[in-house]
This record gives C-alpha cells, structure tokens and sequence, in this order.
C-alpha cells in the first residue's frame, strides 16, 4: 500500500451527516476515514480514485463522539 503522508486530523474535513473525515488527495478526489474506524484505531485512509492512502495522526480527544445508535 503506497503511503503518500501523515495527516494531522486538525488539517481534515469532517462531514457529520455521513460522519466521515476527509482530506484532499494529489489525483484530485479525497482521501476518506470513517469515525468508526477511528475509535476502532484503523488510522489508514484511502483514496477510491487511485492506489494513495494517508495515515490520520490523532488523539481519541480529538475525534467527535460516536453516536449512540
């Protein structure tokens, strides 16, 4: 899996509808991570248009709750 950064989660974009964090990839899409998979410690995040991915660098405190469903 070709690594393309470390991204501070403070430099991404968080949608609360779809609750997903998202942050511009080079190929001109976004790379994405969902909340639960960070509460789950996945910090990996993927670009669905090409083969980049991002590692998230973060604190628990930093990420909205999970919802209670």
């Amino acid at each position: 899996m070709p690594l393309y950064d470390e991204i501070e989660i403070e430099d991404m974009r968080y949608d609360p509808e779809t609750k997903v964090y998202s942050y511009p990839c080079p190929c001109g899409d976004r790379f994405k991570v969902s909340l639960e998979d960070l509460w789950d410690g996945e910090d990996i995040a993927d670009c669905q248009s090409c083969t980049l991915y991002i590692e998230v660098i973060y604190d628990e405190e930093d990420l909205q709750p999970l919802p209670e469903d």
